[in-house]
């Protein structure tokens, strides 16, 4: 069976609850495809999780950015994945590049979370990619195979995971992989879960793009035979996120 595409908007740490109700508003105002052809999910700040879960369209879902690695209780600061599958929220993005580059989190801990917000029945979105130098070095695969590894080491089933390849280089930049150097990585890392994993793994789980996506550049990019939807940053606080949410329609065409 095919993947569905799925397009996040990562929100990162912007908004106010204005700002915020308008962007919902214009989500929820937006002509897109039906949920049988895109998954759509927005990743809010932690405080405005449970506002936008209540204005938001209902084909349209809501994750949290971040979550802690294993059972809440003395961790000050931290938001556990019980405390998030409690509030009725569904996704979690794990791993990414500005919690791994600024925070510190290893391959490992990343792969923990992973494991353990699976385990209180989340769905995750798992964050890898490579650094400007390591590209230029010409390790990008052997990089996101090791993210990849430390996932695939500490889970069994991969239902519920969304990998989103995130060029760090690409991230905020404007610099944007071009489809090709996309789809290079996109179809290293499905040979990758194919070889170290499961052909059935490989074939049904879906990669994403994540990096300077915007209207102008999806379309083409979702073109790409691996790749399977967006991690969106800046541009899902914009309009023209439903432009992207839209390039969906270039698969099921």
């Amino acid at each position: 069976m095919g993947r569905k595409f799925f397009v996040g908007g990562n929100w990162k740490c912007n908004g106010t609850t204005e700002e915020v109700k308008k962007i919902v508003a214009t989500l929820n105002d937006g002509k897109v495809p039906s949920q049988d052809v895109v998954e759509v999910v927005v990743s809010p700040p932690f405080v405005f999780l449970p506002l936008v879960q209540s204005l938001l369209r209902p084909d349209f879902h809501v994750a949290a950015q971040n979550c802690w690695v294993k059972k809440g209780g003395a961790f000050t600061g931290e938001v556990s994945a019980e405390i998030l599958a409690n509030l009725g929220i569904p996704w979690v993005i794990v791993g990414h590049s500005e919690r791994r580059a600024l925070l510190g989190e290893s391959n490992e801990f990343v792969g923990d979370k992973v494991a353990y917000a699976l385990s209180q029945g989340l769905k995750v979105i798992a964050c890898v990619g490579e650094t400007l130098e390591q590209r230029e070095a010409g390790s990008t695969v052997d990089i996101v195979a090791a993210q990849t590894r430390a996932i695939a080491e500490r889970i069994s089933d991969w239902e519920n995971v969304v990998i989103a390849y995130e060029p760090v280089w690409a991230i905020g930049t404007g610099k944007v992989a071009t489809p090709s150097q996309a789809q290079e990585v996109h179809f290293e890392l499905r040979k990758w879960l194919k070889e170290n994993v499961s052909a059935e793994v490989s074939e049904s789980t879906r990669i994403i793009y994540g990096g300077s996506v915007n209207g102008a550049n999806s379309k083409e990019l979702a073109g790409q035979p691996d790749l399977d939807g967006f991690l969106v940053g800046g541009a899902s606080l914009k309009p023209e996120f439903v432009d992207i949410i839209n390039s969906a329609t270039v698969k099921s065409s």
